[in-house]
């Protein structure tokens, strides 16, 4: 028992950890988008140097597209975080399987589902406009893994599939006893 207390503490603490690297990340790139609206020249100095200045002058719908790919991705990954923090410190490891923890664990793969799917759709987005002449490179590190959120999806909902049953199932036995 006190070593999946400790295993869980652990993991407790690495989910605190990436989810303050994702807000810091989400609010740098929020930061970085409106001061490329108002002072684009000061955007090489800022979180990441994304400088997109070359795609808004040729197309404002294409930047905006671009951004806001970028940013509502960096925000459902730390809001995603958020929810595995919440699953962390509320469950109870003598009764896992709850109504609760179920929810949960299926919010989270929708999540993830949401941001796999998103990823993908701006990766095929970029290579569009690549093959228009923009030049997107600087944008593959955000959506890099979209296969692999995607594919994460599917385990984290059998694994909630796999609960719903278990609570299905506890709930039986109870009532039968």
């Amino acid at each position: 028992m006190k070593t999946n207390n400790f295993v869980f503490n652990f993991l407790k603490i690495v989910a605190w950890i990436i989810f303050v690297g994702l807000c810091i990340e989400a609010g740098g790139l929020i930061v970085n988008f409106i001061f490329s609206l108002f002072k684009p020249e000061f955007v090489q100095n800022l979180y990441q140097k994304l400088d997109l200045s070359q795609m808004y002058d040729r197309s404002k719908w294409a930047y905006f597209s671009m951004y806001s790919f970028i940013l509502i991705i960096s925000i459902l990954k730390a809001i995603l975080f958020y929810q595995v923090i919440v699953l962390v410190t509320k469950i109870d490891l003598s009764k896992p399987f709850n109504h609760f923890v179920s929810k949960k664990i299926s919010l989270i793969s929708y999540y993830t589902f949401s941001i796999g799917l998103l990823s993908y759709i701006g990766l095929q987005t970029a290579k569009n406009l690549q093959h228009k002449g923009y030049d997107t490179e600087i944008l593959n590190t955000f959506w890099a893994d979209s296969q692999a959120f995607i594919l994460m999806a599917a385990i984290i909902y059998i694994i909630a599939v796999i609960f719903k049953k278990g609570i299905d199932l506890q709930t039986e036995n109870e009532l039968t006893i």
